[in-house]
């Protein structure tokens, strides 16, 4: 019997911790109206992932079960916001959205990539730095993919995607 309550116990908290990942609907200026940054989870399946790119390359390519996608230079997954314009020059994921969706960045004026064909490039990130664009995208990774080959944010909310190595984002 205590089991029983202590696993029901276990599973409430679970589901109030999942609960303090979303996002509250529209405050603090930020974009996050209608929990829009998408800290949620979906059911893909990830499976093995190569090795971390070469060292150096900020973006490089590796096989999901997405087929052929952009990582960065640790091999996490790279996505691409539907709330983002192509070639704005400021990110549209601010505040407790950037805490869910990391900026990919970059010290370099010009970052290597490994088998990426879309046009590389960067604008100025919310903190100072050097935020990664891919066709004019800003590129973000996502908080609950934990290990290279991850692909938990593929269409959270309708609104985050894995992209493809010329740049286009892979949606379904």
């Amino acid at each position: 019997m205590n089991a029983r309550i202590a696993l029901g116990a276990a599973a409430a908290a679970l589901a109030l911790l999942l609960a303090g990942c979303s996002s509250p609907g529209g405050s603090s200026g930020t974009e996050t109206s209608s929990g829009d940054d998408g800290y949620g989870m979906t059911s893909q399946t990830p499976e093995p992932s190569e090795e971390a790119p070469a060292d150096g390359a900020a973006l490089a390519t590796s096989e999901s079960s997405l087929g052929e996608i952009v990582v960065d230079g640790t091999g996490m997954t790279v996505y691409v916001f539907d709330k983002d314009a192509q070639g704005a020059t400021t990110s549209a994921c601010t505040g407790e959205c950037i805490a869910n969706w990391p900026a990919v960045t970059t010290e370099s004026a010009e970052p290597a990539v490994e088998g990426v064909t879309g046009e590389v490039g960067t604008i100025d990130a919310a903190d100072g730095s050097k935020q990664l664009t891919l066709d004019g995208w800003p590129l973000y990774t996502f908080a609950g993919d934990t290990s290279p080959g991850d692909v938990n944010g593929q269409g959270v909310n309708g609104v985050w995607w894995v992209v493809s190595p010329d740049g286009t984002k892979i949606a379904g």
